[in-house]
């Protein structure tokens, strides 16, 4: 068992109990434990959700989805979100399109508890972005697709809206 995944764990069963992924309760960004995929764990579930676009209502749908997950499967799934072309924004520090900082709160809560977030780096270079326009969580990765891919090829679903 890798340092810090009895914490992880802990925190996950806490999360089931009192049910804050709905991002209500979050008063401030976390830092996650780990913010790459844990790949040399091996969760009986995998699975990576596409996040390309920056409507509101479409990042509701795959952070809540991400937090069902979680709530379902806690240490028995991991759970990679990889944003790239709009939705970087959502896990950007000062985002160019109109992100509601609640949903920040809850990529914030998410990561916390194990969520991975990719970031493209493609799509950084297209926006002048360098790490630090990054949430403190977020795992720059060199092409968004190619990332995809790689995951798909350990194991992993993907999903998209």
């Amino acid at each position: 068992m890798r340092p810090g995944k009895f914490f992880n764990r802990t925190r996950r069963m806490a999360l089931k109990s009192i049910g804050v992924l709905g991002g209500l309760v979050v008063a401030k960004q976390v830092q996650a434990l780990h913010t790459e995929s844990h790949l040399d764990d091996v969760a009986k579930h995998r699975i990576v959700y596409q996040c390309n676009k920056a409507e509101p209502e479409y990042l509701q749908h795959v952070l809540f989805s991400a937090g069902e997950l979680l709530r379902k499967y806690g240490d028995d799934v991991e759970i990679v979100i990889a944003a790239f072309g709009q939705g970087l924004h959502l896990i950007g520090k000062h985002p160019q399109r109109p992100i509601p900082k609640e949903l920040q709160q809850r990529t914030g809560s998410l990561a916390s508890y194990g969520v991975a977030f990719h970031a493209c780096g493609n799509t950084m270079k297209a926006l002048q972005w360098t790490d630090k326009d990054l949430l403190p969580f977020a795992k720059v990765v060199p092409i968004g697709v190619d990332d995809i891919m790689l995951l798909q090829e350990r194991g992993f679903a993907y999903f998209s809206w």
